[in-house]
């Protein structure tokens, strides 16, 4: 446990002394106080209008602090050099792994907290009306769908050499499952057998990132999500996170370090 704290330690340090998050933090929040600056006649579709732009924007900045950040993990040590000290601490592969994955996914988690906060404080102003129970739902559910990418990032790591491409290639599979990741069955049902049941499979395979996706549910005032449901999205992202971490660690173990 020392070990993965370590490393983890290593990679929150790393994200803060960087600018990526203070650039996406900034921008977004100029964007949303401009927005918020704005009267037309005190219509509510208006602040609606405001916080789907803001939520956008932290989930778009959130994907990029997630890929970017991960993407250079592995490669870095290896251009560096400092994974052959590092393992001879002695290290095993699979906590440094497991110590980069937990480093970026709670990297990601502070950089969440800080969009949030600033969401909420921005909506409660112009609303006068603070849902923090539903605020913190659509926090932790996108939090934990950040688990996966950091995941599946974390796996691009160790197949691809350039970190360019493998976060090339994340972001198209993440922005794919989340834009047509649940037209993929009626697309299937339109299909013959064959191609059919390759589109239904690939339906079933992929983690469906788009369900945790609730900014509608924030945006347009609903009622809290109940808890169980939040239970069971939890346990299948997490689900999805150890598998592909599994698949990473039986890559990773074989792979000579000195390419």
């Amino acid at each position: 446990m020392n070990t993965l704290l370590a490393l983890s330690g290593v990679v929150f340090k790393e994200l803060y002394r960087r600018k990526d998050f203070y650039v996406l933090f900034v921008f977004t929040a100029l964007i949303t106080l401009l927005m918020g600056s704005l009267h037309f006649f005190h219509d509510s579709n208006i602040v609606r209008y405001i916080k789907e732009i803001c939520l956008l924007l932290i989930w778009i900045s959130a994907l990029v602090i997630a890929v970017g950040t991960t993407a250079r993990q592995i490669p870095a040590e290896r251009e560096n050099r400092t994974i052959f000290p590092l393992l001879a601490k002695p290290v095993t592969r699979w906590q440094v792994l497991l110590g980069k994955f937990f480093g970026c996914w709670l990297a990601c988690g502070v950089a969440l907290v800080v969009f949030y906060l600033f969401f909420g404080i921005v909506a409660g102003t112009r609303e006068a009306h603070w849902p923090v129970l539903l605020y913190f739902q659509a926090f932790w559910l996108q939090w934990v769908m950040l688990a996966v990418v950091v995941a599946l990032v974390l796996l691009g790591s160790v197949v691809f050499t350039a970190p360019s491409s493998n976060a090339t290639i994340s972001f198209v599979i993440v922005f794919g499952i989340l834009l047509l990741g649940r037209y993929l069955n009626k697309v299937a049902a339109q299909q013959s057998d064959i191609p059919g049941a390759i589109v239904y499979a690939l339906y079933f395979c992929i983690p469906h990132l788009e369900w945790f996706d609730v900014r509608d549910f924030v945006i347009y005032d609903h009622a809290p999500i109940a808890w169980v449901d939040c239970l069971l999205a939890t346990l299948y992202a997490w689900a999805y996170a150890v598998l592909l971490l599994v698949a990473t660690w039986l890559v990773f173990r074989r792979k000579p370090l000195n390419l």
